[in-house]
């Protein structure tokens, strides 16, 4: 115990000791009087002024329209439609695509049956000279050739009622349908469909 408390105090003197050193040696003697504070230079700081960039308003050219030609598209003035000139063209039923070998085309009276005769061409060739339209689908079925395959209906009368009306379906050889529609068309005048086989 006694050895213990001997060598704590040790330890204090030896710090005090070690501090009286370290205040006296911290100042430096040989700076005292020959050290003199060296006053700043008086110069005088270069400050350009600052001019605010302002580029104005911006330069818009002025727009110069092209010269426009003049419009000579003549509206039509007659407004009456003429039911018995209305169907004096050949309709366009459209062109559908299929990979079918063979198609099976058939048509009926479109409205109520009053007399409606047709001649059928397929690519350019006549199939049937003269079929009655009638209320039950009649038909017939074709080879498709490669490419395009042309299929006409020329009306041959108008029936009782103008025009000459029929309903048409046609068929791939699967039985899945291609096209269905309906033609009206005036004596003389084509309904035409074509199938283009890939």
């Amino acid at each position: 115990m006694i050895n213990r408390y001997t060598r704590s105090m040790k330890r204090i003197f030896f710090f005090i000791f070690l501090l009286g050193m370290i205040s006296n040696s911290y100042s430096q003697e040989e700076f005292k009087d020959k050290f003199k504070v060296v006053p700043p230079k008086n110069k005088k700081l270069k400050i350009e002024p600052i001019t605010p960039h302002d580029p104005g308003p911006p330069t818009v050219k002025p727009y110069v329209a092209a010269v426009i030609p003049e419009n000579t598209f003549k509206v039509p003035t007659n407004n009456v439609i003429i039911a018995s000139e209305a169907y004096r063209r050949n309709q366009d039923l459209g062109v559908f695509k299929t990979n079918s070998n063979t198609a099976k085309i058939r048509y009926r009276d479109g409205a109520y049956v009053d007399g409606d005769r047709i001649r059928i061409y397929v690519n350019y060739k006549v199939v049937d000279y003269e079929v009655l339209l009638e209320g039950d689908f009649k038909g017939f079925e074709i080879k498709l050739e490669k490419g395009i395959n042309r299929i006409d209906f020329e009306a041959l009368n108008e029936g009782f009622a103008s025009p000459n009306t029929a309903e048409f379906e046609v068929y791939d050889d699967k039985g899945k349908m291609i096209s269905s529609s309906q033609w009206n068309i005036g004596e003389g005048y084509k309904a035409t469909i074509i199938v283009d086989k890939e």
